[in-house]
């Protein structure tokens, strides 16, 4: 059986990313995360990009655990910023942030700039890498939204910045879309997706 590791600790993106990986399950693919295999270090994201990130990570995964990773990096980027947080999304504050801290420190750069000048994207890279044929695809996607004036009454753990990002396309949090709305709009699904196309035939034979 051919088997497929999701390299993240974050359990809403682990989450996220199962289920754009039905279709390889459905086909024989064990889909595992770190868990499954004890680990709880991380490399040093050291990349000057979410490409280089997700692949410094998929990398690491792969080569110490043996079997084919997938791996993902992104964040938040605001223009009226020059596109801050970015790559330093996790630790825009300089240290290991909460997520309040991280939501209040948004609102507070953007105190005395008017909604029409809030633009921002979610961006996302994600890279799958075989350890075995070393063979390395990466995919992207980014989803234009505003940076909202307050947060979202139900945000998602572990997704700070998405407790304040409003979908232009269709005007409501990122956190309040719908189960439906989520699988049409999410920019990480929609790269996935592109990335099972192509390494479906890497894991199945």
């Amino acid at each position: 059986m051919s088997q497929l590791l999701i390299a993240t600790h974050n359990k809403a993106k682990l989450n996220e990313l199962l289920m754009g990986l039905k279709e390889l399950s459905k086909n024989g693919v064990r889909i595992l995360n770190l868990n499954d295999l004890h680990i709880t270090h991380d490399p040093d994201e050291t990349g000057k990009t979410f490409e280089e990130n997700a692949q410094i990570k998929a990398e690491f995964y792969g080569k110490l655990s043996r079997i084919p990773t997938i791996a993902d990096d992104g964040g938040l980027l605001i223009n009226v910023l020059n596109g801050e947080p970015g790559v330093k999304s996790k630790r825009w504050m300089e240290k290991d942030a909460t997520d309040n801290e991280l939501i209040n420190y948004t609102l507070k750069r953007l105190s005395n700039i008017p909604s029409q000048k809030r633009i921002a994207y979610l961006q996302t890279s994600l890279c799958y890498y075989n350890p075995i044929n070393r063979k390395t695809i990466l995919e992207g996607g980014k989803i234009r939204g505003v940076i909202a004036q307050k947060q979202s009454n139900k945000p998602t753990h572990g997704y700070p910045f998405r407790a304040l990002f409003v979908v232009s396309k269709i005007n409501k949090y990122y956190d309040e879309l719908t189960e439906e709305e989520h699988r049409l709009i999410s920019h990480r699904l929609k790269a996935l997706r592109r990335l099972v196309n192509k390494i479906k035939s890497d894991l199945i034979k």
